[in-house]
């Protein structure tokens, strides 16, 4: 790939960051470039592997590359910049790396949007300061305790290795499952010490979260805490469900009036009912991605072109056919081009 068109997918992957979060990360970056799967990043994290690096699609020279790359175009952007320290959720709280044998400041560096307010800004540096939560991950398959050689539910890492909780001095805690935002909220407060528990998920490939393990006195705190204000945090999620469905309801219309003015023809009911689609909270169709909360070109066309081929092709009866996938997508191919060029006003 040249340098030229990296530079470019670099800065389209920086944009729909900042776009979402008023700043923008190396990790932003990479994942968005598809060097890395959110999964790599959380084992990197997790510290089970020495750098990032080794879990990357591409070599070192290329990440430091679009680090530089990322630097240039946060500059001229005018973005702030803020070096971050990145330590692990092992017990050890080791520093992470990027690469083996670079400089890591390039890495580290998050670049903040100059529209961030200070007190916003501060409090974004301190939060991104702050070393992230103990992970202890609750294995799939059988595993053994590098100290002890023995087993258990679940499994920290320490110095590369896994090691159980007696050994890793947390067998003391207690496992509340998730599901209670406001009851795992108070209990890790109340905690001296705690832990966040995660599983792999084999068909998503993400670590997905389990819940946290807490002293046993802290959950008892943090229950009678939740039972004396449950009715006031009823009426809040009444509250919060009606703001979220109006922000979907702004998010949908804004959609639209992007799909309208991307595809000019294309009828103002029909641009609704695909925004509404797409922007589905939940659904995980592509109004709901990062490209699609920013409005991605690509993203919009992506919506577009799920609508023409459900609604406009025989692309649903070719598979009730029993026709592969790929293959009925080839057959409906030229329908598609067709039915897109009509909506731009080029037919």
């Amino acid at each position: 790939m040249s340098k030229p068109n990296l530079a470019r997918r670099v800065a389209d992957a920086a944009e729909i960051a900042l776009a979402n979060r008023k700043y923008v990360t190396f990790i932003d970056v990479v994942t968005g470039l598809r060097w890395l799967h959110s999964r790599h990043v959380d084992t990197w994290r997790q510290g089970r592997a020495a750098t990032l690096a080794e879990l990357a699609a591409v070599d070192d020279e290329r990440l430091v590359q679009a680090a530089g790359l990322l630097r240039d175009w946060a500059e001229a952007k005018g973005l702030r910049p803020v070096e971050t320290p990145y330590v692990s959720g092992s017990r050890d709280r080791r520093e992470l790396r990027f690469t083996a044998a670079h400089p890591q400041e390039a890495f580290r560096t998050h670049w903040l949007s100059p529209a961030l307010s200070e007190a916003r800004a501060r409090q974004l540096t301190e939060r991104q300061s702050k070393a992230p939560d103990l992970m202890v991950v609750a294995p799939l398959a059988p595993w053994t305790c590098a100290s002890c050689a023995d087993t258990g539910p679940y499994l920290i890492m320490e110095d590369d290795r896994p090691h159980c909780l007696t050994c890793a001095d947390m067998d003391h805690l207690v496992f509340l499952p998730s599901g209670d935002a406001a009851l795992s909220r108070r209990a890790k407060q109340e905690s001296g010490l705690a832990a966040v528990v995660v599983r792999f998920n084999r068909r998503r490939k993400v670590y997905q979260r389990q819940g946290l393990l807490v002293e046993e006195r802290a959950l008892e705190a943090a229950e009678e805490r939740c039972l004396a204000d449950e009715e006031a945090r009823l009426r809040r999620r009444e509250r919060d469900r009606d703001r979220r469905a109006d922000q979907d309801v702004e998010f949908q219309e804004r959609m639209a009036a992007e799909i309208a003015r991307l595809f000019p023809r294309c009828p103002a009911e029909r641009a609704r009912e695909i925004a509404v689609h797409a922007g589905l909270r939940g659904s995980g169709r592509v109004g709901r991605t990062a490209a699609g909360r920013a409005l991605d070109a690509n993203a919009i066309t992506l919506a577009v072109v799920a609508s023409i081929r459900h609604l406009d092709t025989d692309y649903d009866r070719l598979l009730m056919a029993g026709v592969p996938r790929m293959e009925a997508r080839d057959r409906i191919r030229e329908t598609i081009d067709g039915k897109l060029a009509e909506f731009r006003g080029q037919a």
